[in-house]
């Protein structure tokens, strides 16, 4: 039965790329709001994906969303393999008959970004590696999970990215093959809201911060338990957030009524905290993009930030 405390209770969601960071954050918010959750991706237990970290796999992931209060059920899916995708979309079709949020969160390409090089001076089959894993991942699985959405009027589409619209619109994000991954699903969600619209969907774009996830903190050197002691050497790191505050902001946008009234827009993990009230596990309101861009014109304080 939904509750206010579990407002997605038989509410199916798919989230595609759940292994770690946001994707992972985002299935198990949507857990503890009550839904039930496939969890997508290519490291299990018994393989790894090129990314190469064995401390986060999906069927972990699944447990999470059990444990939060939801139920997680976890598919080793290629994202880049359309015959896989199809059978999950069958999958959740046959299991459960319907799909009421879809989560585009599918990316492990952090390994293959360099700044610092020019366009023809970068590894052209790692920038064409990045545009598969970030843009052709999201277009194969929006192809052939969408028609089992809008069997139903409401669903929600979600696709996560690395900066606003805003932003994005107006920086270059230092390596042409990175700016055209992160920018593409900004466009996606344009162009699925114009296509849901017939349908009674939702489709919206969003951004976390600069994320606390399991790699970036293992590149600082801290856990996320003692992550303030990386601000001693970036003092900015202390804007950051943990992927729970943009699990926390999807699964508020899943839960609205009125969501539709977001759709087709770009949204970050502040602008929904300030708009439905959550925080981060920490108990603040990071503002990671609000930082970034006073930090142009002037020194902010982190502490205005957060």
């Amino acid at each position: 039965m939904t509750t206010a405390t579990t407002p997605l209770r038989g509410r199916i969601c798919l989230v595609a790329g759940a292994t770690r960071g946001a994707g992972r954050a985002i299935a198990v918010q949507l857990g503890a709001a009550g839904a039930t959750v496939y969890v997508t991706g290519r490291t299990t237990r018994e393989k790894l994906s090129e990314v190469g970290r064995a401390t986060e796999t999906i069927e972990e992931t699944a447990e999470l969303v059990t444990a939060a209060g939801g139920e997680g059920i976890a598919v080793p899916t290629d994202h880049l393999e359309p015959d896989q995708v199809r059978a999950l979309v069958e999958r959740i079709d046959r299991e459960q008959g319907r799909l009421d949020v879809l989560v585009n969160d599918v990316w492990g390409g952090e390994h293959l970004v360099t700044f610092g090089k020019k366009t023809w001076e970068n590894d052209l089959a790692g920038g064409l590696r990045m545009l598969e894993l970030g843009v052709k991942t999201h277009a194969i699985t929006s192809h052939l999970a969408v028609p089992l959405l809008i069997r139903n009027p409401g669903g929600l589409v979600v696709e996560v990215t690395d900066g606003t619209a805003a932003y994005n619109s107006t920086h270059f994000r230092e390596n042409l093959y990175y700016d055209l991954t992160k920018n593409a699903p900004i466009r996606m969600a344009f162009g699925l809201a114009k296509e849901l619209e017939e349908f009674g969907g939702t489709a919206v774009v969003v951004t976390p911060g600069w994320p606390r996830s399991e790699q970036m903190l293992a590149a600082f050197g801290v856990t996320e338990e003692n992550w303030r002691d990386a601000t001693e050497r970036i003092p900015d790191f202390g804007v950051s957030e943990s992927p729970v505050y943009v699990g926390r902001a999807v699964a508020a946008l899943a839960a609205d009524p009125d969501r539709h009234r977001w759709t087709g827009r770009s949204l970050s993990s502040a602008q929904l905290a300030g708009e439905y009230g959550f925080t981060d596990a920490d108990g603040s309101r990071p503002d990671a993009w609000g930082f970034i861009v006073a930090s142009e014109t002037g020194k902010p304080d982190v502490a205005d930030y957060r």
